[in-house]
């Protein structure tokens, strides 16, 4: 009875881990990311090794009610045993959990965002230092030279910009849930604002 319990075992984990591989694999193609994300590509590849591995384990034990005479499938049907069991049905739970969460995910599976480029977190971070602390550095100077008028419109240009930045980081593909009501963008704990001079 054990060997049934590891092929079908072995069976759900090939079944969701071919799943998540082709979901991490078509986000990626998607997305244009295929030949640039080598984390992504490398962990779809993982998947679907895996799946492989499980699902020819699953295949060879079944040989032998499928009337092929195969004695090393029949050796491997008595080799396994009830640890051998509890660990594969642990695994097959936890690749059909994993597989329930990514679908719940679509902003993940439209751009396989997990594993975002670094070369695109990079230019995310030079554009917010070009345009708000270069713009709040330029209002600093103007409000310690008194120049009151230019200092106001250092900082409404540099809100400007960082609004913009921040409206185009949240449209990008992956970058989190949609904002579709009031409170979706309420933080967890409140902005504070140091007094000290």
């Amino acid at each position: 009875m054990t060997w049934q319990i590891i092929t079908a075992a072995n069976l759900v984990i090939a079944a969701a881990y071919f799943s998540i591989s082709y979901i991490i694999a078509s986000g990626l193609i998607r997305t244009g990311q295929l030949s640039t994300n080598k984390l992504g590509l490398a962990t779809a590849l993982i998947f679907f090794t895996c799946g492989v591995h499980h699902g020819t384990h699953a295949v060879h034990m079944l040989l032998p009610a499928f009337g092929v005479d195969d004695q090393q499938a029949l050796n491997l049907r008595a080799s396994w045993h009830w640890e051998s069991a509890v660990w594969d049905i642990a695994t097959a739970m936890v690749g059909v959990y994993y597989l329930s969460l990514r679908g719940s995910y679509s902003s993940v599976l439209r751009g396989a965002q997990m594993f975002e480029d670094l070369k695109v977190r990079e230019r995310q971070a030079l554009e917010i230092n070009d345009s708000i602390v270069q713009g709040l550095t330029v209002a600093k100077y103007q409000l310690d030279r008194g120049a009151d008028g230019k200092s106001r419109d250092a900082i409404e240009e540099t809100l400007r910009k960082a609004r913009g930045l921040i409206s185009e980081l949240l449209d990008e593909p992956g970058a989190g849930p949609k904002i579709t009501e009031p409170g979706d963008l309420r933080r967890a704990s409140a902005a504070t604002v140091s007094q000290e001079k």
